[in-house]
């Protein structure tokens, strides 16, 4: 039985859920529930494939965590990628692609062209990656800023207390950017694509 991971399911899931894991490792490690020698015991083929697993199931049920956190963190301004494209491309304005959701565009793109429309795939996949792994470093500076009290090193804790947070906060921002560049990127291809607005003149109702 083969066991595949798409490039989607890997950045947007199970990356992610690496973290999760490593997260859980470490605390398990810290209660004394996860040892050295209960480890050791595990055949390395098998211990690998439980984390994969692991990792993906992890990232795939702590997804909302990451949509929460987005909406929870302030934007310094809001960016739409149909006035961005706009105003990066003045001859566009008007068409009808641009009044679309990026979403049903990106469907159009995979049926004209796969290789192009993996471009943007990439794209997504790598923003929703970087934005649901902010949710675990989150978690990750949370435990050592308790660290700070009751660990024996508490210079070291509060430093990677203050990297940890930091890195979280930045990777929702990254993760928006790249959200944005990736509906920038669809409409820049449905710009050439032959006939879009046409076709979607035709399915609006009369």
């Amino acid at each position: 039985m083969n066991f595949v991971i798409g490039v989607f399911d890997l950045f947007a899931y199970t990356i992610p859920g690496a973290l999760y894991v490593a997260f859980f490792g470490y605390l398990g490690a810290k209660l004394h529930i996860l040892t050295a020698a209960s480890i050791g015991g595990v055949p390395t083929v098998v211990l690998v494939v439980v984390i994969v697993v692991l990792s993906f199931l992890l990232g795939y049920l702590a997804y909302p965590l990451g949509e929460a956190l987005e909406r929870i963190v302030p934007r310094r301004r809001n960016r739409h990628a149909a006035a961005e494209f706009v105003r990066r491309m003045p001859s566009a304005e008007g068409r009808a692609f641009l009044k679309e959701n990026t979403h049903l565009l990106l469907c159009a793109l995979q049926l004209h062209d796969k290789e192009v429309a993996a471009d943007v795939t990439r794209l997504r996949a790598s923003g929703l990656m970087v934005r649901n792994c902010a949710p675990p470093l989150l978690f990750g500076g949370v435990a050592a800023t308790v660290d700070i009290f009751a660990g024996k090193h508490p210079f070291v804790a509060a430093v990677i207390a203050a990297l940890l947070l930091f890195a979280s906060l930045t990777l929702v921002s990254q993760g928006r950017k790249l959200g944005l560049w990736a509906g920038m990127k669809t409409l820049e291809l449905c710009f050439w694509l032959p006939e879009i607005d046409e076709k979607l003149a035709t399915d609006k109702p009369a």
